[in-house]
């Protein structure tokens, strides 16, 4: 597998850097500016909760396609007295939607999911940001809110990939004045290197850190929000940001060869499936497989997942979502169904032990942090595909997300990702839309070892999961393991994407096994960190495919 790595170093040769080890604390993030301000928390006392925290909020300034106070998250928190928290912080659909909101005369409007009024859910991520810091952070939510506005304030050169995004979405944001004023200039979208300056938003930041977040769920914010759906056809209301809650939901566990598993619960649909996954390729010995037969396994264990995915996954506390689909009983009956020879049709979902009663009570962006005192943090945020609803809220900055996509807005029709849902995850009000984010922390022996989690839409569960599969299957740092091509099956449509890299004699040998290739030259972005406990050492890694950053001291 060395070889492959090597194929897509030379594909990303400004972008690879060898391991670094750091003792004290380590980041990885996308953004350079995201992860130093991760590290201006650490040298400000703070840990890796501060931290994470501190580089989220950043990006939702820099990396803001992505991310940001519009948009919700997941963390994975262990804590440094060994307290294991998630925190939910998806959005929610607001308390008028309905079921078939977005069927209009008989037929699905599938833009007005991604577009517009109708297209966000009630933002959760700064609550989640300040149930984090407050259970376990050192710092003040000032502390890290401020650095961040002070960036807004003054913008920052975007970089190649910010350009190609706002250039994609440039049609969509110029229908909204608020967007078009900030990400347009002249009616054209700015350029790499142009300086994006963004003073609404760093109103924003500070009007929080000087009164709190009820500024935003209780105050100025929700109403203004609440104002501009009214006049322009949405159903959010004030009364949906004061009700928000960004709960705390027990993790699911699973073991993968010796190793425990800590991941994001329902409405991750992520979590679910990479301990899935894994448990399915237990049975294998996947590590002394040649190229193209591993690509092989792991896709029809995919493939087997993504179809349970699509029936039985939606919001907890709405749909029953059997825990089931973890048990390594039912992973041994699905290991069964996988043909060594050839690619095997999976016609439907499969029946998980006591789904009757057993039952757990989108473009995004991940980063994790780790510091010597034991804490550790997985943290997935979004605000689902690129620029969101395209809606800026006049005033303040903020882009709204559009993850009412991230429902089934009609059972069986695809979402922007292609995913298709049943009812467990038609629209509701109050509820939450499934989620691809992973955010993972792996230990061993009792002591975190890995924390890694993805951006790219359903690829988050596959990248998550491959990365983990390098790392503990193969040996490898993370370094190295981001840079093994990659591929992703999601049972629907029935096609596998993977990365040229793999080379062309693989691909044919895939191929010839019975599957249908969809080549990429590449695709999504996973951070990870690996704690080395014999040297004491922290090892943290970006994806060469995008021009992130990990540091440590």
């Amino acid at each position: 597998m060395k070889v492959l790595a090597t194929l897509v170093l030379l594909a990303h040769p400004v972008l690879f850097a060898a391991d670094a080890a750091f003792p004290k604390h380590a980041i990885a993030t996308v953004h350079p500016l995201a992860t130093e301000a991760g590290q201006q928390a650490f040298e400000k006392g703070g840990n890796a909760i501060d931290a994470a925290i501190a580089a989220g909020l950043t990006l939702g300034v820099v990396d803001g396609h992505n991310s940001g106070l519009g948009g919700g998250c997941f963390f994975v928190i262990h804590a440094a007295d060994g307290t294991v928290t998630c925190i939910d912080g998806r959005e929610m659909a607001p308390a008028k939607a309905q079921r078939d909101m977005y069927v209009i005369n008989g037929k699905v409007d599938a833009e007005a999911s991604k577009t517009g009024a109708l297209a966000s859910g009630v933002p959760g991520y700064l609550k989640a940001c300040a149930a984090a810091q407050a259970k376990h952070g050192k710092l003040k939510l000032a502390d890290v809110l401020l650095p961040a506005a002070e960036i807004a304030e003054k913008g920052f050169a975007i970089d190649a990939v910010y350009a190609r995004k706002l250039a994609a979405m440039a049609g969509k944001l110029a229908k909204f004045p608020s967007s078009a004023a900030i990400f347009l200039k002249d009616g054209k979208p700015l350029e790499k290197g142009q300086l994006l300056v963004q003073s609404d938003l760093s109103k924003t930041y500070r009007s929080v850190a000087k009164n709190g977040i009820e500024w935003f769920y209780g105050g100025e914010f929700a109403q203004r929000t609440a104002e501009w759906m009214k006049a322009h056809g949405g159903l959010m209301t004030a009364e949906d940001f004061a009700s928000y809650q960004a709960p705390e939901r027990a993790a699911i566990r699973s073991k993968y060869r010796g190793y425990d598993l800590i991941t994001m619960p329902p409405p991750s649909s992520g979590g679910v499936h990479v301990a899935q996954i894994l448990n399915i390729l237990e049975h294998f010995p996947i590590r002394h497989f040649r190229a193209s037969s591993r690509i092989h396994v792991i896709t029809e264990a995919m493939k087997l997942a993504f179809a349970d995915r699509a029936y039985w996954l939606g919001d907890p506390d709405f749909a029953p979502v059997p825990r089931g689909l973890v048990d390594p009983a039912y992973a041994a009956e699905l290991a069964q169904k996988i043909d060594l020879d050839h690619a095997t049709a999976v016609p439907t979902h499969n029946m998980p032990p006591h789904w009757e009663g057993d039952v757990f009570g989108k473009h995004t962006t991940f980063l994790c942090t780790a510091d010597a005192e034991g804490n550790w943090v997985a943290l997935n945020q979004t605000i689902n595909t690129g620029f969101g609803s395209k809606v800026v809220i006049p005033g303040t900055g903020v882009l709204l997300n559009n993850e009412m996509d991230d429902f089934a807005v009609q059972p069986g029709v695809p979402n922007a990702f292609k995913l298709v849902g049943a009812e467990a995850n038609a629209v509701a009000p109050g509820k939450r839309p499934l989620s691809s984010m992973s955010p993972t922390i792996v230990m061993k022996d009792g002591k975190p070892v890995i924390v890694t989690g993805a951006a790219g839409g359903p690829t988050i569960i596959t990248q998550a999961l491959l990365l983990l599969t390098h790392i503990i299957d193969d040996g490898m740092l993370p370094t190295e393991a981001l840079a093994e091509p990659r591929f992703h099956h999601q049972w629907n449509p029935e096609e596998l994407k993977i990365e040229k890299a793999f080379g062309e004699g693989t691909l044919k040998r895939v191929k010839a096994l019975g599957h249908e290739l969809a080549e990429s030259e590449g695709f999504g972005a996973c951070q990870a960190i690996y704690f080395d406990r014999e040297k004491k050492l922290f090892f943290p890694a970006n994806d060469p495919r995008v021009p992130g950053k990990s540091d440590g001291r």
